[in-house]
């Protein structure tokens, strides 16, 4: 009746371009009275340039060349199914057409999604047909059967469905043919096929410019930065894709094609950091662990250097064809330099003084160094330096932007203060090539000075270095800085990174570094025995006792499920070693710590009803607010998690996020502020006043007043 399914499905693990499909049907076998029939089954992903009258399989007898219409899109996109030619009467003529409005066929209701899979079952009987859409019977109809002399004379032919080749995009997945009726849900299932994305909420080091395109520092090594963008690789029903690699490129924004390395280029284009060292990214796939692979990136080709080309980051399964859903690209890039034309004051900016900018540099003099999006801009001792505060963009659900102006911090810090910073922390913030640097400061002079292990260094320079580094580089200073920073200096420092920032949060990170590194050394050599590595299996307990023990937790530890997501997290298998125990504790920790509140301890604890649903990824969260895999619960319904992207330093680790059922039917993601001073996020008072639809549910108005204000 069909090619079998291994046949169908290609080299691709059964993914095949529309125009490569044929599958033979028989239509004598649907023939027969009661019980006789067949079902085909696919699941179908079609591109943005499907319109209306777009077909998508036709049906063709063998020894004819005309091809009529099986499936194909009608007016608004609906999916419209043809009765088989051989079969039924009402099988269209040669002579039908788009909107085929004098042919019968069978419609859904609702618009065809695009660039989207979405599951399609027939049944065929030799008097009815039935239209399924994700397994949901959308159509039927009842059909007159052909004579039984007519089939008599095309016993012979064959019904051939065949892929449309015109230039309809679109692919099909497991298609399959069953002479047993019933089985399309059982189909729709089994087997389902994966989409390659990016969480853009992952991101860091990254800043978006007004025009919408990244800005990335690139270039030599002494000036490039480092930036990081997570993939997810899931299947339609949201659940991870085991066994798989991914790799990234660089590709020209316009055309799609790969960035090469010149001849007078010493380095690739992109380069993708692995335990401290630079490869190719090209040569370096990740492995796909828990759906998601994290990617530590930096690009040496300027933007400049290539006619002032745009740039993305593709993202492609390796080992498969590159299909359009197993391929993701970033938003365009302009690659730059970190010396570049400043931008003109915009109204109600002002130009800093050269004695204010030498506040900022410790009173010593900027030479030869240029600003543009908060950077510095001078050429000699007498000129006029132009400053501008750059935009601090959130990640969280409101995407708030906060800015801050520079002449209002510059009036609150008339006095500089020294602190002691450790050669650690400094390689952490500049000198080490692996990190930021700044065109703010020369490059000579703004973190050396003495030949001793310590240098003393400007406050004011540390603070304003801190609020601009990304996450990354954040906690590669403090590990080294937080260890030599005696109390006092501490909160010193976290009160001028407040400042500066314009964010209390991260105020929080840094006044908890201190003991989450000596607590995690301390975990980490009871859990390794001082060895490299560790069984898994054997770290648990250790990792379930500190958690406890810090979050002050008496009746609730960590549940399996729990575990599987610090796995991830972590990114181990069967034995973990450090780098990827700290990756687990930047997370854990600061999660335990905003549960050894009493009130949200109390939220944690209790387990009836459960108001935090332990921890879960985004995936689980959003299927947890599903009646079925299709069907959303009611408005209102909510489920409160830690998101599993925030790690320290990160100002939003630790805090709480609510993931609900708006009034429009949807799922959305809001940031809980678990500080009542902090108004950057919103709590969940202000979420309610917003989505009246959570006022329903009677466990919103027993919540603490901790979350409600």
């Amino acid at each position: 009746m069909a090619a079998p399914e291994s046949e169908c499905g290609g080299g691709d693990g059964g993914y095949r371009d529309l125009r490569d499909v044929s599958v033979e049907l028989d239509p004598g076998t649907a023939r027969g009275g009661e019980g006789g029939g067949f079902a085909v089954s696919f699941w179908l992903y079609l591109s943005s340039s499907a319109r209306p009258s777009s077909v998508i399989l036709h049906q063709v007898t063998t020894g004819d060349d005309n091809k009529l219409p099986f499936l194909a899109l009608g007016e608004g996109n609906k999916l419209l199914l043809f009765p088989l030619i051989k079969l039924h009467r009402e099988a269209p003529a040669a002579a039908s057409s788009y909107p085929w409005s004098d042919t019968t066929n069978l419609s859904s209701t609702s618009e065809c999604p695009l660039e989207k899979w979405f599951h399609i079952g027939c049944e065929v009987t030799e008097n009815i047909m039935r239209l399924h859409v994700n397994s949901d019977l959308i159509a039927d109809s009842h059909l007159g059967s052909l004579s039984d002399e007519q089939h008599n004379q095309d016993v012979a032919n064959k019904v051939i469905l065949a892929g449309n080749d015109s230039k309809l995009e679109g692919y099909i997945y497991n298609i399959e043919v069953s002479s047993v009726l019933g089985t399309i849900k059982e189909q729709y299932a089994k087997n389902p096929p994966f989409k390659l994305s990016i969480d853009y909420l992952s991101s860091d080091g990254i800043e978006e410019g007004d025009d919408g395109i990244w800005n990335i520092v690139g270039g030599k090594a002494s000036c490039r930065r480092n930036f990081m963008l997570e993939v997810v690789l899931i299947n339609v029903f949201g659940e991870p894709v085991k066994d798989k690699e991914v790799v990234a490129s660089l590709i020209y924004a316009d055309n799609g094609t790969v960035v090469e390395k010149s001849r007078e280029d010493s380095e690739p284009p992109l380069l993708i950091t692995c335990e401290g060292l630079e490869y190719p990214a090209i040569s370096r796939p990740l492995p796909v662990i828990h759906g998601r692979a994290l990617f530590k990136l930096k690009i040496s080709q300027l933007s400049s250097k290539c006619d002032n080309k745009l740039f993305r980051i593709q993202f492609s399964t390796l080992h498969m064809r590159r299909y359009p859903f197993l391929v993701a690209c970033s938003k365009t890039i302009r690659c730059i330099s970190r010396t570049r034309t400043v931008r003109p004051l915009g109204s109600g900016k002002r130009a800093a003084t050269a004695d204010e900018i030498g506040l900022l540099n410790n009173g010593q003099s900027l030479v030869n160094a240029d600003r543009v999006n908060g950077r510095l801009h001078s050429h000699g001792q007498s000129s006029v330096a132009h400053f501008h505060m750059p935009k601090f963009t959130k990640l969280e659900g409101d995407g708030m932007t906060k800015v801050v102006e520079t002449n209002k911090i510059l009036s609150q810090n008339k006095h500089t203060r020294k602190m002691v910073v450790s050669r650690e922390a400094q390689s952490g913030m500049g000198t080490d090539s692996s990190t930021s640097n700044y065109d703010s400061f020369d490059s000579g002079s703004s973190w050396s000075g003495s030949d001793g292990d310590d240098v003393e260094t400007s406050s004011d320079a540390v603070v304003f270095r801190y609020c601009l580094d990304s996450t990354y580089d954040r906690s590669k200073f403090l590990r080294g800085a937080a260890p030599t920073f005696n109390k006092d200096d501490l909160v010193k420092f976290a009160d001028q990174v407040s400042l500066y920032s314009g964010c209390s949060h991260h105020r929080n990170q840094i006044l908890i570094s201190k003991r989450l590194l000596r607590d995690g050394a301390d975990a980490w050599s009871m859990i390794s025995k001082n060895n490299e590595r560790a069984l898994w299996s054997y770290a648990i307990p250790g990792i379930i006792t500190k958690f406890m023990d810090i979050a002050h937790s008496v009746n609730r530890g960590l549940s399996e499920q729990d575990l599987e997501v610090l796995r991830g997290i972590a990114g181990c298998g069967e034995d973990i070693g450090r780098d990827e125990f700290d990756r687990l504790w930047y997370w854990l920790y600061p999660v335990a710590a905003s549960l050894s509140r009493d009130k949200i301890k109390k939220l944690w604890e209790c387990t009836s009803p459960r108001w935090i649903e332990g921890l879960i990824t985004i995936q689980e969260a959003e299927n947890a607010l599903k009646s079925s895999k299709e069907l959303l619960k009611e408005p209102g319904t909510f489920v409160l998690r830690f998101p599993t992207t925030r790690s320290w330093p990160h100002p939003d680790a630790g805090n709480l996020v609510v993931t609900y059922i708006g009034s429009d039917n949807s799922i959305h993601h809001r940031l809980l502020s678990l500080d009542s001073s902090v108004a950057r996020a919103e709590n969940l008072q202000d979420l309610m006043l917003q989505e009246p639809e959570l006022t329903k549910l009677a466990r919103v108005d027993r919540l603490p007043t901790a979350i409600q204000k």
